[in-house]
């Protein structure tokens, strides 16, 4: 895709505020016509700008009351044994996301679980005997102050 104009800016930001905003109201917040708004949104999925679109859930509501941030250093960082651990996570549905870092800690994790019982147990049985695995730091998250997905759109 080329450039971004000032419309498709503002297409970018609308859906990311509301991923469920219909294509009319789109257009006429962006100041367009129905057809050549959908026509720039699909060309923006289709040039990857736009990943896809989800409900924001919550987790406690759903019984998930705990979100831990876990540390992860590796044995080893050949890219084998990097993508195995990748590979791994992308298993473990508590495993919300796993970014890898540069520094000490090879990986940190977002987890979420039911109660303190059932991370000790995730912890324990599934995190720390996974392949690779030398140690695990843990950060249990007291609140959330600020939780914006996407990216700042000017």
């Amino acid at each position: 895709m080329e450039k971004l104009d000032t419309i498709d800016r503002r297409l970018l930001s609308e859906l990311q505020d509301n991923g469920r905003i219909t294509n009319v109201e789109l257009a006429r917040r962006v100041g367009l016509t129905a057809p050549p708004c959908l026509r720039r949104v699909r060309a923006l999925e289709e040039a990857g700008l736009i990943r896809g679109y989800h409900a924001q859930l919550d987790p406690a509501k759903l019984g998930y009351a705990i979100t831990v941030f876990a540390m992860v250093s590796l044995k080893s960082q050949a890219e084998a044994d990097l993508r195995q651990f990748e590979e791994h996570m992308r298993g473990l549905p508590e495993v919300r996301e796993c970014h890898m870092l540069n520094g000490e800690i090879d990986f940190i994790l977002k987890i979420v679980s039911r109660d303190l019982q059932s991370f000790q147990e995730f912890l324990t049985s599934r995190l720390t005997p996974a392949p690779n695995v030398a140690s695990v730091k843990t950060s249990l998250t007291i609140r959330t102050a600020k939780l914006l997905p996407g990216v700042p759109m000017d």
